[in-house]
């Protein structure tokens, strides 16, 4: 099981991880979190590497010193499937499209994204596609998000996550 978050923005919304996202990265026994963008500070790693270890890539928000860390679009394996990570921002077309053109044609299994802070799972082009949405920010979503990742062997799921509350 991995852990996909995207969109914390901290510290503008808080210093430590929302109660209920800490608590479902437990009980769903996370071995990885992956973290799609918009940390905007890098107090975020400790508190998921607490969880999990940890990996992401960097979103619009993101200073250089995230961007040198992490990169803006990566490629993992996890045993049968390539998953690709990119925050979804950039010039024309939807968060979706451009986050789904940022992978070459059967370049990846699953494609996860953020930026709009919109939680979605679906397939696009044959592709495994999620965006988690925001454990901190839900804009006019009514509830926060995150997403679980599964895999066995070359087959991927994702499922998303509620709470109403972000208190730690």
């Amino acid at each position: 099981m991995i852990g996909v978050v995207s969109d914390t923005h901290f510290p503008r919304f808080g210093r430590a991880l929302p109660r209920a996202l800490e608590r479902g990265l437990q009980r769903a026994n996370v071995e990885r979190i992956l973290h799609l963008g918009d940390m905007t500070d890098l107090l975020a790693v400790p508190l998921f590497e607490a969880i999990a270890p940890f990996d992401a890539v960097a979103g619009n928000n993101d200073g250089a010193a995230i961007r040198e860390r992490f990169g803006r679009r990566k490629i993992l394996r996890v045993e049968g499937v390539r998953i690709g990570m990119v925050h979804g921002d950039g010039g024309r077309g939807t968060t979706k499209s451009r986050a789904v053109e940022a992978f070459d044609q059967g370049e990846v299994d699953v494609v996860l994204f953020g930026h709009s802070h919109r939680p979605v799972v679906g397939r696009e082009r044959g592709v495994l596609i999620a965006n988690p949405g925001s454990p901190t920010d839900k804009r006019l979503n009514p509830l926060y998000s995150y997403a679980v990742l599964t895999v066995d062997g070359a087959q991927a799921r994702v499922q998303l996550k509620f709470y109403a509350s972000r208190a730690v």
